[in-house]
């Protein structure tokens, strides 16, 4: 069993900047390919980015590209999502997800392949 504990979300405004984190317990934490999720109020849950188990290799939405910056430290069992020039749009609940049995890349096409989620965190971004 993994726990995926998130934090680090709250109210900024439109061009501010945010730093989630998601600390992870119960596994090996350097064997996952960690993402994270975000739902909108009456969305659906959509892909932000996604990281390879080396940290390596990192993947975005288009909607976040160039904004956000994903990056993990396999000493802290920790992944971060540092958010940048946050928009109204941005404003969702974040999850963080792990997986042992996809790369960070299938993460960002489809979350079959995910194994645990966290329980979220509330990000809102004021006009």
């Amino acid at each position: 069993q993994v726990q995926l504990v998130e934090s680090g979300g709250g109210l900024v405004q439109a061009g501010g900047s945010l730093r989630l984190s998601c600390a992870a317990s119960g596994r090996t934490f350097s064997s996952a390919a960690m993402g994270w999720f975000r739902q909108a109020p009456g969305k659906e849950r959509e892909f932000a980015a996604a990281i390879s188990r080396s940290g390596i290799s990192t993947y975005y939405a288009d909607s976040v590209k160039g904004r956000f910056t994903i990056s993990r430290d396999n000493a802290k069992n920790t992944v971060y999502l540092q958010m940048n020039s946050l928009k109204p749009e941005d404003t969702a609940v974040y999850y963080c997800a792990a997986s042992f049995r996809a790369t960070g890349q299938a993460m960002s096409m489809t979350t079959l392949g995910i194994d645990y989620w966290g329980k979220g965190t509330l990000v809102t971004v004021s006009s």
